[in-house]
C-alpha cells in the first residue's frame, strides 16, 4: 500500500492542536446564548450589577437541579462569583443580540451603564438582574468551583426557574452562537 499524503491541517501539534485549530472545530458546535449576572454589594456605595454574555453553559444534574457555567479565569465575573455564591442566568430569545453582544464586547464600557436602559427584574432570591424577555431565567447559587487551563467551570444549584412566556412554543426562538456569529435558530 502506497504511503498517502496526510494533510497538514490533520497533523497535532505535539502538545495538542493550535488556538486557531482549536476555535475554527469548536465554531462548529452551536451553543445558546446565555446572560450570566450578579449583584456585587461590595461595589460603591449602593453595589452594582455585573454581567456576561456565556455560550459555555448547560445543564449538569436534574437531582440535585444543577447548571455549569464556563468562565474565563481572572475574568470580573469569575472574581465576583469568587466572592458572591448567588448569580443568575438568563436564556437569551433570537431578539436578543443586541443584549448578547453589549456584554460580550471586549474594552466594554462599565456594567452599570451596560444594565442602564435594559428592562429587567431583580431575582428575588440571587438579587441578580433577571433579563425580560429571556426563554427562561434561572437563579443558581455556586456549589462548586474548578479551575481548569484557563477557565473555572462554576457549578451552580438551581434555586429558582422561570419560563417567563410560558412553556408552550409560541414566541421567539433562542438566539444561538455559530461559527463565530450570532444566529437565529434554522436561519443561515
Amino acid at each position: 500500500m502506497p504511503d498517502e499524503a496526510v494533510p497538514a491541517e490533520a497533523v497535532p501539534h505535539a502538545e495538542g492542536v493550535s488556538n486557531d485549530e482549536f476555535r475554527a472545530a469548536l465554531s462548529r458546535l452551536a451553543a445558546g446564548v446565555v446572560l450570566v449576572t450578579a449583584y456585587d454589594p461590595d461595589d460603591g456605595p449602593n453595589g452594582a450589577d455585573a454581567g456576561m454574555t456565556a455560550t459555555s453553559f448547560m445543564s449538569l444534574s436534574l437531582d440535585p437541579p444543577l447548571v455549569v457555567v464556563s468562565l474565563r479565569t481572572g475574568s470580573r465575573m469569575d472574581d465576583l462569583l469568587d466572592e458572591q455564591p448567588m448569580w443568575a442566568a438568563s436564556m437569551l430569545s433570537e431578539n436578543q443580540v443586541r443584549i448578547a453582544g453589549r456584554f460580550s464586547m471586549k474594552g466594554r464600557i462599565s456594567d452599570r451603564l451596560l444594565f442602564e436602559d435594559m428592562d429587567y427584574r431583580r431575582g428575588e432570591v440571587s438579587g441578580a438582574p433577571l433579563i425580560d424577555g429571556a426563554l427562561t431565567v434561572l437563579e443558581c447559587r455556586t456549589e462548586q468551583r474548578i479551575v481548569t487551563g484557563d477557565h473555572t467551570l462554576v457549578v451552580g444549584r438551581v434555586l429558582t426557574a422561570s419560563v417567563p412566556g410560558g412553556t408552550g412554543d409560541a414566541g421567539p426562538g433562542p438566539l444561538t452562537y455559530f461559527r463565530g456569529k450570532y444566529r437565529q435558530l434554522g436561519k443561515s
